[in-house]
């Protein structure tokens, strides 16, 4: 099995996937290999992706609370963050660091990311955003994930603080440039490649996974071998078993032409 992130990985800094790429997942798919997604982006952040690609397998989404069928168009399974304990897990972090920008990501196929004035969303999907003008708005439907930001800490000082801040509550995740977010205790993206794996028949001593940030880290201690992007974030370079080229210069595609070519093999 050959599990991929999105940004920073299989995307290219375009948001495109390179013909040399798709060439490699396609060969690799041919010689017998399963293809899965595995990305921090909820489902409808991630369809036009899979649709572009001719995905229709399954796709581990946001940070693995979901399993998607791309093929069947449904979810499989669904992990929401418990709303009570969200407000508690904002309202310690914001005692401790005072205010925050804010974002929800709201669960299933459709759901919206609701942002505060404040929030920063990058220029990403915008039609899949809302602004609302009252965080009350925040939990009124089943959410997956809470997107924090911070005026002056950048995203490796607020993840560290969030951490110490929330304490049990929840976890405090890494995702991406400006991406640190809330998601349920012991919620990773290995746990959904797992789940994903297992109605596959595939196990992690078959796997490859390539990915670049901090989110990363629970997927490459579950697959047999973790590859980091050259562009990678350094607390996943520090416990990658390869580093490959950056996700602009088809590093997922180096790789894998390497082991459908036999001179490598997963876990060497």
């Amino acid at each position: 099995m050959v599990a991929t992130d999105l940004d920073g990985t299989l995307l290219r800094g375009d948001g495109t996937v390179s013909a040399r790429t798709r060439a490699a997942l396609a060969a690799a798919t041919e010689a017998g290999a399963a293809h899965i997604v595995v990305t921090g982006r909820s489902v409808p952040w991630v369809r036009d992706i899979l649709t572009d690609l001719g995905y229709e397998g399954l796709a581990v989404c946001g940070q693995g609370s979901q399993v998607y069928h791309a093929g069947e168009g449904r979810l499989l399974t669904s992990l929401t963050l418990d709303r009570q304990v969200a407000r508690r897990a904002i309202a310690q972090i914001e005692s401790e660091l005072g205010p925050l920008a804010l974002a929800v990501s709201q669960d299933g196929l459709d759901g919206t990311v609701l942002t505060d004035e404040r929030y920063t969303l990058g220029g990403r999907k915008l039609d899949r955003a809302a602004l609302v003008g009252d965080r009350d708005d925040f939990w009124a439907e089943p959410l997956n994930k809470v997107y924090l930001q911070h005026p002056e800490l950048d995203d490796d000082a607020l993840t560290l603080a969030a951490r110490a801040a929330v304490g049990p509550l929840t976890d405090v995740v890494m995702a991406g440039p400006g991406v640190v977010e809330l998601v349920p205790v012991g919620l990773t993206k290995a746990r959904g490649l797992s789940i994903a794996a297992r109605r596959l028949g595939v196990t992690a001593r078959e796997t490859v996974a390539f990915g670049d940030m901090p989110n990363d880290i629970p997927m490459f201690a579950w697959a047999a071998h973790g590859v980091a992007m050259a562009n990678a974030h350094p607390e996943l370079l520090a416990v990658a078993d390869e580093v490959t080229a950056s996700n602009d210069e088809d590093g997922i595609a180096v790789v894998l032409e390497k082991l459908l070519t036999g001179e490598a093999a997963v876990g060497a």
